[in-house]
C-alpha cells in the first residue's frame, strides 16, 4: 500500500514538474524573441545535427560498447533523442552565455522534440512495442499545449506571467526534486543496481560527449559555444520522462533516466559556472 503510494505520488510529481516547467518557461518568453534568435540559420542546423543525429547514435554505441541492460540502453536512447531542455537558460546565465539564443534553441528543440520521439523511436527500437500516436499525444498535451499557455499569458496578461512566474519556476524546481526523490525511493533497489550495470559511467560518457559534440559544433563565438555544449549535454529529461513513464513498463528506462538527470545537474552546473568565470567581462 505504502509502495503504491508513492507511486502515485512520483507520477503526480512528474506531471508537476512537466506542467510547470512549460508554463515557466513561456511565461517568461515571447514569440519575437523566440524568431529574432532563431535567425542563423547555420548554426541552428549544426544545433540540429549534434541533438537529433549524433546524441541518439551517441547514445546506441555506448549502449552496445559498455553492454547495457536493455531498459538502461533505452532509457539513454531517450534522452539521447530529446533535446531541448528546460533548464538552459539558466545553465547560459551561469556561464555568460548567449541567451537570446538559448531561449530559441531550447524552445525549438523542444517542439522538434515532440514530432522527433515518436518517428524515431519505433525505427530505433523495432524489438520494443512503441505507440507512436501516444508518445505525441501525452507530449503534446503535456508539454506544447502549457508551453503555448504560458506564452499566450505572456502576451495578453504580462502583468499576471510576471506574477506567477516565480512560483513556476519553485514549483518546477521543487518537482523535480520531489521526482527524484521519489523515483529512488520507490525504485531504490533498481538504483542501487545501476552502480553494477555501468549505467553511471554510460551516463558520465554521454553527457561528456555532448558538451563536446555542442563545443565542437557551436560556431566561431564562445559565447554560442559555451550554450550550445551545455544544450546538447543536458538533455530534455521532461520528454524523456514522459516518454519513459507512459510508453515502456519496466521502471529500469525511468530510472536510468532519472540517474542520468542527477548525473548532469552535479556536473553541468559546475561546468557553467567555470565557463562563467573563464568567459570575458561584459562591456560596460
Amino acid at each position: 500500500m505504502v509502495w503504491e503510494i508513492l507511486q502515485k505520488a512520483a507520477n503526480l510529481a512528474m506531471l508537476s514538474f512537466v506542467i510547470s516547467s512549460m508554463l515557466a518557461m513561456g511565461t517568461g518568453l515571447t514569440v519575437a524573441e523566440i524568431i529574432a534568435a532563431l535567425r542563423n540559420h547555420r548554426l541552428i542546423i549544426l544545433a540540429l545535427l549534434a541533438n537529433f543525429i549524433l546524441m541518439p547514435l551517441c547514445a546506441l554505441v555506448l549502449a552496445k560498447i559498455l553492454w547495457l541492460d536493455e531498459p538502461l540502453g533505452i532509457g539513454l536512447l531517450l534522452l539521447g533523442s530529446a533535446a531541448g531542455a528546460p533548464f538552459l537558460p539558466k545553465l547560459s546565465q551561469l556561464s555568460r552565455g548567449d541567451l537570446p539564443f538559448a531561449v530559441g534553441a531550447m524552445v525549438l528543440l523542444m517542439i522538434i522534440t515532440i514530432g522527433f520521439l515518436p518517428i524515431v523511436l519505433p525505427l530505433l527500437l523495432p524489438e520494443v512495442t512503441v505507440d507512436p500516436a501516444q508518445i505525441a499525444q501525452s507530449l503534446v498535451i503535456l508539454m506544447l499545449l502549457p508551453l503555448g499557455a504560458g506564452l499566450f499569458m505572456k502576451a495578453r496578461l504580462e502583468r499576471f506571467a510576471a506574477q506567477v512566474k516565480p512560483y513556476l519556476d519553485r514549483l518546477s524546481t521543487l518537482s523535480l526534486v520531489l521526482l527524484i526523490v521519489l523515483i529512488s525511493i520507490v525504485n531504490f533497489d533498481k538504483v542501487v543496481r545501476v552502480f553494477g550495470t555501468r549505467g553511471i559511467l554510460a551516463g558520465l560518457l554521454f553527457i561528456a560527449f555532448g558538451c563536446l559534440i555542442g563545443w565542437l559544433l557551436g560556431g566561431p563565438g564562445e559565447d554560442t559555444r559555451r550554450v550550445l555544449a551545455l544544450g546538447t549535454g543536458q538533455r530534455n529529461i521532461a520528454a524523456a520522462l514522459v516518454v519513459g513513464s507512459q510508453s515502456f513498463t519496466d521502471p529500469g528506462v525511468t530510472v536510468m533516466v532519472v540517474v542520468v538527470a542527477i548525473l548532469g545537474l552535479v556536473t553541468l552546473m559546475p561546468l557553467a559556472g567555470m565557463l562563467g568565470r573563464r568567459a570575458p567581462a561584459p562591456a560596460i
